[in-house]
This record gives C-alpha cells, sequence and structure tokens, in this order.
C-alpha cells in the first residue's frame, strides 16, 4: 500500500467515525473522516484516497439509503476506478447489493466484525495499487514503444512488461542470453527484441532449431563442413556461426545438444574459436549467442545430459517468458491481433470482431500451448466463421463445462478460498492475485455459485 493512500470514512455518527478510525490506526491503515458527502467529496478532490468507506444514510429522518446511492454516484463520476466499501444496515441491504451491481467493490452490514473490515479493506488497497500499476505499465509500454524496436510484439500485462523491460536493458550489454520458457510463449520473439535493440542490430541475425536437426547434421549446420566430411557432404558448407560473424545467432531449444555440439558451443563461447567437420582449420568469429529452450537445463544437468560449465556460459542473464495463462491481460490484445492479420489478408467477408461470449471463451481457457495455442484458435475461427463476428463454436475450445480431470484442483481451491474468505469476492481475488472481474470469469467457467450472506458478529 502506498503511504499516502489513505481510507475515506465517510459516517455522521461521530463516535463511529472514531471507532473505525482507531480500529485503523492500529492496523496501520492511514486514514481520514468525513461527517457528511459533501465534506467526502471535498477530501477525494484534495487528497490522495485509496479506499472509500461510505455509510448509506446520513440523516435521521432518511433510512432508505438513497442518500448513500446519490454518494456512491457522484464518487463513480469523480473517480471510476475508485474502491468503494458500503456499510450498510439490514433496512439497505437491497440497495448495497444493487450498488455492488454497479460497481462498488462490497459491502458490510452492521454490526461489522472488526477482523473481516481490515482485511477487506487491505485487499482493496492492494487492488487499487495493482490497478495503478497496470496504468503505469501501460504507459511505460507506450513510451518503450515509441523509444525502441519491439519487433510487433503484442502485450499489455504487467508479467510481459517486466520481460520486455529487461530484454532491453540486456540488449546493449552483448553478452549471451537465456530465454526460458514453455513451448509457444514467444521466446523467439524475445529474442528478436534484444537482437533489435543490441548495437548488432545491422548484422546478421540467424536462428538455428537445435532440436529440429540430428547431431551429424547440427554440427555442419553450426560450424560448416567440408565436402566428403560426411555421407552425403558433396560441397563446402558455411556453418551458422561463420554465417553470423559480427552478428547474432539464436540457438533454439538448446537442451537438445548433443554432447559433441555441447563441447564445440562451449569452446566457441569462451575463445571464439571452431573448425568446420572435415577440417583441421581453426576459424574465429565474432557472434553473440541467444539460447532458447523449455526444458529444466538445471534438472538436465543432474540427469548428466548437460554441461554444467557451458549452462553457467550460456545463463550470464536469463530471461524466463511466462505462459499465456500467467499472462491473462494479453490474451484478447493478441486475439485482436491475429484477426486483424487475417482480416488484412482475407479482406471483405472476413470477420470483424468477437462476441462477448467468445470474448469469455478466450478468457476463460487455460492455453496450454500458449500463444500458438491462441494463434492457431483465432485462423481456424476466421476461416469456419460464417457470419461478421466470431461464436465460440468457431474457436473449437471444447465445452466451457467443467469435467473431471485435471481442473479439478483449480475448482477446487477457488471453492476453499471462497470459503475461507467468507465469499468477500475482493479478498479472494486479491488472494489469487487477479481482478475482481477475472475471479467472476474463473468462477463462472468453473460453475462455482457465490451465495452472499451478510454476517454479523
Amino acid at each position: 500500500m502506498e503511504v499516502d493512500e489513505k481510507i475515506l470514512i465517510v459516517e455522521d455518527q461521530a463516535p463511529v467515525a472514531q471507532a473505525l478510525g482507531l480500529l485503523f490506526d492500529l492496523h496501520e491503515l492511514p486514514n481520514v473522516a468525513a461527517s457528511d458527502p459533501e465534506q467526502a467529496l471535498r477530501i477525494v478532490e484534495r487528497e490522495p484516497i485509496g479506499l472509500v468507506l461510505q455509510d448509506m444514510n446520513f440523516s435521521p429522518n432518511r433510512t432508505d439509503g438513497t442518500e448513500g446511492i446519490e454518494l456512491f454516484r457522484r464518487l463513480r463520476l469523480h473517480d471510476p476506478d475508485l474502491p468503494v466499501l458500503l456499510v450498510t444496515a439490514w433496512t439497505s441491504l437491497e440497495t448495497a447489493v444493487q450498488l455492488v451491481k454497479e460497481g462498488a467493490s462490497d459491502y458490510l452490514a452492521k454490526p461489522w466484525d472488526d477482523a473481516r473490515l481490515v482485511e477487506t479493506a487491505r485487499a482493496l488497497l492492494e487492488g487499487r495499487r495493482k490497478s495503478k500499476r497496470q496504468e503505469e505499465t501501460l504507459r511505460s509500454r507506450e513510451e518503450i514503444a515509441s523509444e525502441y524496436d519491439l519487433c510487433g510484439l503484442i502485450y499489455a500485462s504487467e508479467a510481459m512488461h517486466r520481460v520486455v523491460s529487461l530484454a532491453l536493458r540486456v540488449a546493449p550489454a552483448d553478452v549471451p542470453v537465456l530465454i526460458t520458457g514453455p513451448n509457444g510463449t514467444g521466446k523467439e520473439k524475445i529474442a528478436e527484441v534484444v537482437q533489435a535493440n543490441s548495437a548488432r542490430r545491422a548484422k546478421p541475425f540467424l536462428k538455428v532449431n537445435a532440436g529440429a536437426l540430428p547431431d551429424t547434421l547440427l554440427e555442419s549446420e553450426l560450424f560448416g563442413a567440408e565436402a566428403g566430411a560426411f555421407t552425403g557432404a558433396k560441397s563446402r558448407r558455411i556453418g551458422r556461426f561463420e554465417a553470423a560473424d559480427g552478428g547474432t545467432l539464436l540457438l533454439d531449444e538448446i537442451g537438445n545438444l548433443s554432447d559433441s555440439g555441447q563441447m564445440k558451443l562451449l569452446r566457441v563461447l569462451q575463445s571464439g574459436e571452431f573448425e568446420r567437420l572435415g577440417s583441421n582449420e581453426t576459424r574465429r568469429v565474432n557472434v553473440r549467442v541467444l539460447c532458447a529452450t523449455n526444458a529444466d537445463l538445471l534438472a538436465e544437468i543432474e540427469a548428466g545430459s548437460f554441461r554444467k560449465d557451458l549452462y553457467f556460459r550460456l545463463n550470464v542473464i536469463e530471461i524466463r517468458v511466462p505462459p499465456l495463462r500467467d499472462r491473462f491481460d494479453d490474451i484478447v490484445p493478441l486475439a485482436e491481433h491475429f484477426l486483424a492479420q487475417h482480416n488484412e489478408v482475407a479482406g471483405a467477408g472476413a470477420p470483424r470482431s468477437f462476441g462477448e461470449a467468445s470474448v469469455q471463451r478466450l478468457l476463460g481457457h487455460d492455453w496450454p500451448g500458449n500463444v500458438r495455442e491462441l494463434q492457431n484458435r483465432i485462423q481456424r475461427a476466421c476461416l469456419v466463421a460464417e457470419e461478421e463476428e466470431i461464436r465460440p463454436a468457431d474457436l473449437d475450445l471444447g465445452s466451457a463445462a467443467v469435467s473431471e480431470g485435471k481442473t479439478d484442483p483449480e475448482r477446487r481451491a477457488l471453492i476453499e478460498a471462497l470459503d475461507r474468505h467468507g465469499g468477500v469476492v475482493s479478498r479472494v481475488a486479491a488472494e489469487l492475485g487477479i481482478s475482481r472481474q477475472a475471479l467472476y470469469r474463473r468462477m463462472e467457467r468453473f460453475g462455482v455459485v457465490l451465495e452472499r450472506r451478510p454476517r454479523g458478529r
């Protein structure tokens, strides 16, 4: 929580306001109080408020909650993202529920439970801070895009912003970089960003899939071969290291290199020297090496299948690219990007947008194949869609219903979190590190129904 973010207590009964202020003081939550809506609005305009805790009634002769409704809506006009926690008597409970539907963060019935109130307030303040970080990420991303070459990389999440920021910091360093992460996450695109923002950007940038070639061909691919060096080598072959001299070489699936290939790669990294297959002539090159892998290289070292000295030579800087399921905010921007790509080629008659139900299916899918799977699903949808708007069936992501299997632990964990926090959505979302909207989508996906029951002391 930022030190200057305060909780604004809007309560006309001075003893209640003082008790709430003392409670928050004891838990080191900065706060300020207002006795009526007008004073509350003035405070919001001049002070950094991170959460409003408001009563629903402020006049002895008004107990229907209309004053609370008016204040809430005026607060929303001032700052639509400001969390508002409603404190309500049973007589105004229905009104409070309606305001939650309009965007209020949560409600507590009088008399409230002190521990629950403090926990809820902390969760909402943390959510506010996270929202601000996301806004800063967006602004920073726009600044980065105007200053650096992002090679067409599409992202909106904090997780990918950290990845890109690290890639841009290490790009000028001219040291080996190890890019790790599951298949289909975009490791090659991150390598492109590193190369495009390095001092070698105008020099060759070559790529080799080390996992797609057998040992003999891989060595000839990397280091070249003289005519007759192996069966089928009818002429001299220039390897990728020679071809990339002065530039950058990306070795994908580095974990699949043979022992011989690992030893020769280590030598090149240490000295810049190598020999073509079938030749005793030593050659020197100046190449920056970027490596990518989905393997756990430390586990492979333990198993004896990967050299420890090579690992430490490659891993001067490691950039971990997270799976798409951990980059929730990237899903829709990426899907819209792939749709726009298809429309640019297909022209008239191509689908132009995603229906709301399709967006929910995209957000509810686990994406085990990551960005590559998302791209394939969008391409499929574009080809089979019969309307301008893509429907869920066009995506072919299977049933939205939860079946027995791998999703059961996730569903159970969600239910346990809801039980643990008494069904308070804001607290569950904070624990899971997601937005309230994302939590509602996850509940819908797993068929979890929230039964809200106001609690007294």
